[in-house]
């Protein structure tokens, strides 16, 4: 289990789609299937099948109930760099809890379909995801959103705020323009050439500066494995493809500018480490001097929404959710049960 690197770029012209199935030579750890194959979640996966912009799609999802149900539902929506499973402690700690937890992998990431040709949208995933909720009979629940899940749950409070009873976001990115501010526009296939060159040691290598602010635990592995196993199997190049196309829809889809429109009680969980700003590597170092100063974007994202509470980790970085699950988890229940409306 594991997360992964820094983007990878730079390709000149759109490779035709028959190149995004050519295999790769695995080496150096597991390879995983383009859709994860091969690697265990910690919950019995299901597949909410469904038609988007003309093609078949399934969308890979966790459901567990709880042995004592306190009737309220939380949808976990993984990061970037993320997948459902990556979320096994919340998902264990909120069960406990008795919450039924719902838990999807986002159209293009990790068990659920890659397309060849898909337009991506906050708008177009939140969509996905409401109809998957429909279609197992939830209606009100608690979004819990992480890194650019975080984006993804604004749109989806945005979208459909009479059934979002509490907004969570944990280290959320988007919390400021990168673009407005400087850093320079990435054409899908520089994102796509640069995706290709991921590796374990990158993977790792950001994730240790970025997600654990500098620090680095046996614990972390399987989640580093579990992203570069999919960039060692046989489905490198759709993968990587998909990957290209959600990094553009990231950095030109800003929802900064809406924070003030939400209406649901919302729980900002910041950790104060966290330095993520999409795209900064290519930006001048003026600007990049700028860009994913956490402990400011959170007092000023709190500033905004109407109904916020700011909880920050002052040594914790862009994933306290897996730095420092015992603290994390502590919030979380504390500012679910406060939020309560």
């Amino acid at each position: 289990m594991s997360r992964r690197p820094l983007p990878a770029l730079i390709l000149a012209a759109l490779l035709p789609m028959s190149a995004l199935a050519a295999p790769a030579p695995a080496s150096g750890g597991p390879a995983y299937g383009p859709e994860l194959q091969g690697f265990a979640y910690p919950a019995p996966v299901n597949q909410f099948k469904f038609t988007s912009q003309g093609a078949a799609l399934h969308m890979a999802f966790m459901d567990v109930q709880p042995a004592r149900p306190n009737g309220r539902t939380v949808v976990l929506l993984h990061g970037k760099n993320f997948c459902g499973a990556t979320w096994e402690a919340s998902m264990a700690t909120l069960g406990q809890a008795g919450y039924r937890v719902v838990v999807p992998d986002q159209i293009g990431f990790c068990k659920s379909s890659k397309p060849e040709h898909y337009q991506y949208s906050f708008q177009q995933l939140a969509a996905n995801t409401h109809a998957l909720l429909e279609s197992i009979g939830v209606g009100q629940a608690t979004i819990i959103g992480h890194s650019t899940g975080g984006m993804l749950g604004i749109r989806y409070a945005l979208m459909f705020p009479g059934q979002v009873e509490q907004l969570v976001l944990a280290n959320p990115i988007g919390l400021e323009d990168w673009k407005a501010k400087g850093v320079p526009w990435q054409s899908v296939d520089q994102w796509f050439e640069r995706e290709l060159q991921t590796s374990a040691d990158g993977i790792r290598s950001y994730e240790q500066s970025t997600y654990y602010a500098g620090q680095w635990r046996d614990a972390y592995e399987p989640w580093v494995q579990m992203l570069a196993g999919l960039y060692r199997g046989s489905g490198r190049r759709i993968v990587a493809w998909n990957s290209a196309l959600l990094y553009d829809m990231i950095f030109t889809q800003p929802v900064v500018y809406e924070l003030e429109h939400l209406q649901a009680p919302t729980l900002l969980l910041i950790g104060d480490k966290d330095n993520t700003a999409i795209g900064k590597q290519f930006a001048p170092p003026e600007v990049r001097a700028q860009l994913g100063r956490y402990p400011d974007l959170a007092k000023l994202t709190a500033a905004k929404i109407p109904h916020a509470t700011l909880v920050e980790f002052p040594d914790l970085g862009h994933a306290p959710q897996m730095q420092d699950p015992a603290a994390f988890h502590k919030a979380l229940l504390e500012g679910l049960a406060a939020l309560r409306p």
